[in-house]
């Protein structure tokens, strides 16, 4: 995780970020995440199985456009070989019930590919769980993690351990495919649809976790 809070140079040369500066970037995480209430929910299977908007369609025009750089650039060093392991030393959990499904399998390889490492923590919260199992798992998650990828799980559940947790939580962000497809589809045909993908969730992660 983090060090003693101290800035160097040799700090912020490794990707890291003064804390005002990423306590910036968690505070407009969590504004992201307090639009998922103006789309309408998803479902999948019985409808006593929601499974929720992960995120809005779109972004304030300067966080998009700076996505597609960081994408491009992210293109741009694939196709060179030249991938850099931006996400080294992060520890990044996904909270999902099982990590063989496609979104779970996206997330893992666009984090382990930018260096970091992907733990699988098994489903013990549902939307029976009492508001003080919320509240200690998402601390204890806080203490673990860098940030955690939160897949199948209610909105609220989420915003509420983003709240307390001290990280950046997100809400199904691998499973957003009208955020993702979208900006992947402006990418080009230099790579696949599926590497372009990737690439978009990359520099979300690196939008929100450097």
């Amino acid at each position: 995780m983090q060090g003693d809070g101290t800035v160097s140079q040799q700090v912020l040369s490794d990707g890291l970020m003064p804390v005002k500066l990423r306590e910036r970037r968690l505070v407009r995480l969590r504004q992201l995440s307090m639009l998922t209430h103006t789309h309408p929910r998803l479902f999948m299977g019985s409808a006593r199985t929601p499974r929720h908007a992960p995120a809005p369609a779109s972004l304030p025009p300067g966080d998009e456009r700076a996505l597609l750089e960081q994408a491009r650039s992210l293109q741009r060093a694939s196709a060179a070989g030249r991938v850099q392991p931006l996400l080294r030393g992060k520890n990044l959990g996904l909270l999902c019930a099982d990590d063989t499904q496609a979104q779970a399998l996206l997330f893992r390889q666009a984090a382990s590919e930018l260096g970091a490492h992907v733990a699988h923590i098994g489903m013990s919260l549902s939307e029976c769980s009492a508001a003080q199992e919320v509240t200690h798992t998402a601390r204890m998650l806080g203490r673990l993690y860098d940030a955690v990828e939160c897949q199948g799980l209610p909105t609220a559940m989420v915003q509420q351990m983003a709240e307390v947790s001290g990280i950046a939580v997100y809400d199904g962000l691998a499973s957003n495919e009208r955020l993702i497809s979208r900006l992947a589809a402006q990418l080009g045909d230099e790579a696949s649809a599926g590497e372009n993908r990737r690439f978009v969730l990359q520099a979300l992660l690196l939008h929100t976790i450097v």
